[in-house]
């Protein structure tokens, strides 16, 4: 009989590998935020290099609150000069508006409590009284968020884009970060454009 030995440090590897991409599946399930893009007037034809937030220089809300007003506005900035973009309001290279659309829903839920569904089970006829069918329908509120970013091109005054990040919050609690990981897939989705316009 042979036995093998386990290396341990391989072990270790392939066990945070595994607890990695289990996480990473996790993550991305619990959150889906949808991007779709329209308005494209022209293409992305030359790098970007300088923008400007309009919604900034003019004083526009974009949301209902000044709070997620303010963090989108950093968020914005942030990510664009991280990826190599400078902030100039006199001689933009890329002009960006944002807003959103905050529509509040209902979702009914439909539960049918009868542990007997199927004809059979009773000696006479079960559609006629059955009181184990009995159906609840619950009701439960949430919010369907837009966060809606236009790029446009000074120098022609055309739409480049505008992408808008679709999800939901149940919990006003964590609208914020919510409001963050739509604008980070809208932003992630346009430096991507960008790169690859650029080669």
């Amino acid at each position: 009989m042979r036995f093998q030995i386990i290396n341990q440090p391989n072990l270790k590897r392939k066990i945070q590998q595994l607890l990695g991409i289990t996480t990473l599946i996790l993550a991305t399930s619990c959150s889906s935020i949808e991007v779709f893009k329209e308005n494209t007037e022209i293409p992305l034809a030359r790098p970007y290099q300088t923008f400007v937030i309009i919604n900034e220089e003019v004083g526009m809300k974009g949301f209902s609150s000044q709070l997620l007003d303010e963090v989108v506005q950093i968020q914005i900035r942030e990510t664009l000069e991280e990826a190599g973009l400078k902030y100039d309001s006199k001689q933009p290279d890329l002009v960006i508006r944002y807003n959103s659309n905050e529509d509040s829903r209902q979702r009914e839920t439909v539960s049918n409590n009868n542990p007997y569904p199927y004809w059979g089970y009773r000696v006479y006829d079960p559609w006629r009284y059955n009181p184990y069918n009995t159906t609840t329908v619950s009701t439960s509120n949430y919010e369907l968020l837009q966060v809606i970013v236009d790029f446009i091109d000074p120098a022609q005054d055309k739409f480049l884009m505008t992408l808008t990040g679709v999800t939901e919050v149940t919990n006003p609690k964590y609208k914020q970060k919510k409001v963050e990981k739509a604008l980070d897939a809208v932003l992630s989705s346009f430096l991507s454009q960008n790169k690859s316009d650029q080669k």
